[in-house]
């Protein structure tokens, strides 16, 4: 028989913090597992109760990894059509105050035996390898490929000393990545630039968009309106993700957009500075809790409210 490859994917957040890097790599795992000729396991982090606290949203605890592990499950099976076998095993995590990012704690790569040690897959490869300290990557897997999601450069653009700081972060990036990967994959153009890096969305697109797609165009052919609400915008809810500037712009321009109406759509740690912030303006702001790109408040035909 055929050997069976073993893929390991390990990533910086978990459900339930609705983040790029608990949602993505999730689903990666169970679309890699869906032909059954793959051994896939998911390697996500594990958090105190008081980071937990932290991170996930109010009330929202595990007691134990198997408790959060039936939670993701169950998440997952509410929005798949099919069974996928894989695997969840969990390291150890703390979530960084000042980063606002959780940072694996040891030498994680220790979570996945030697002789399962065939392919990783690095969900932010500069993230979990800042302060990694142990066996290489590169030394314990036959192939490391790492998946670039955010510019980070950016971020820290934003802080005191940003300029320099994102200079010195570059070097760093640069070179830690090209220890522990062997590929490197960049989801957009809008990430630091790797060397012999590529640029490829490998996160696919979800059937839910391609069916909202089909029933718009259905609409359009009908003669129907196929949007009927005002403008929106949705976003984790952190000023680093774009609501500093949403701001900005809104009170530069309040004069000429006096009709507007517009609804925010997100859940985060800056939330009650952002509500503060923006209900401050002259326009016609509504904010509510995150919601998933695909849910129905944001493509249905409905009185716009």
């Amino acid at each position: 028989m055929d050997k069976r490859q073993h893929i390991a994917i390990f990533t910086t957040a978990s459900l339930p913090w609705m983040t790029g890097t608990a949602v993505n790599p999730l689903f990666r795992a169970v679309y890699l597992a869906k032909d059954g000729k793959t051994d896939v396991t998911l390697v996500i982090p594990w958090l105190s109760l008081k980071h937990q606290k932290l991170v996930y949203p109010k009330d929202v605890t595990f007691s134990s990894p198997s408790e959060q592990e039936a939670y993701v499950r169950q998440w997952l099976e509410q929005r798949i059509s099919f069974s996928a076998d894989f695997s969840i095993r969990f390291y150890p995590g703390k979530f960084a105050v000042d980063k606002r990012s959780i940072l694996p704690v040891g030498d994680i790569s220790e979570v996945i035996p030697d002789e399962e040690a065939e392919v990783a897959v690095l969900e932010e490869p500069e993230h979990l390898t800042w302060f990694h300290h142990g066996k290489r990557w590169k030394t314990k897997f036959s192939l490391v490929i790492g998946v670039v999601h955010t510019n980070y450069l950016a971020y820290v653009k934003r802080e005191s000393n940003g300029r320099v700081k994102a200079l010195i972060l570059r070097y760093l990036n640069t070179w830690v990545v090209d220890i522990y990967c062997h590929k490197v994959i960049r989801l957009s153009a809008a990430t630091q630039e790797y060397p012999n890096s590529i640029i490829c969305n490998v996160h696919g697109v979800n059937p839910k968009f391609l069916e909202i797609g089909k029933k718009t165009i259905e609409l359009q052919q009908s003669s129907k309106r196929a949007f009927s609400k005002g403008a929106y915008y949705i976003g984790k809810m952190v000023w680093n993700k774009g609501y500093k500037e949403l701001l900005d712009l809104l009170r530069k321009h309040q004069k000429e957009l006096s009709g507007l109406e517009i609804d925010l759509y997100g859940s985060g740690e800056d939330s009650n500075e952002v509500q503060e912030a923006f209900e401050k303006l002259g326009l016609v702001v509504r904010l509510y809790p995150g919601r998933d790109h695909a849910d129905p408040v944001f493509h249905e035909v409905t009185k716009y409210s």
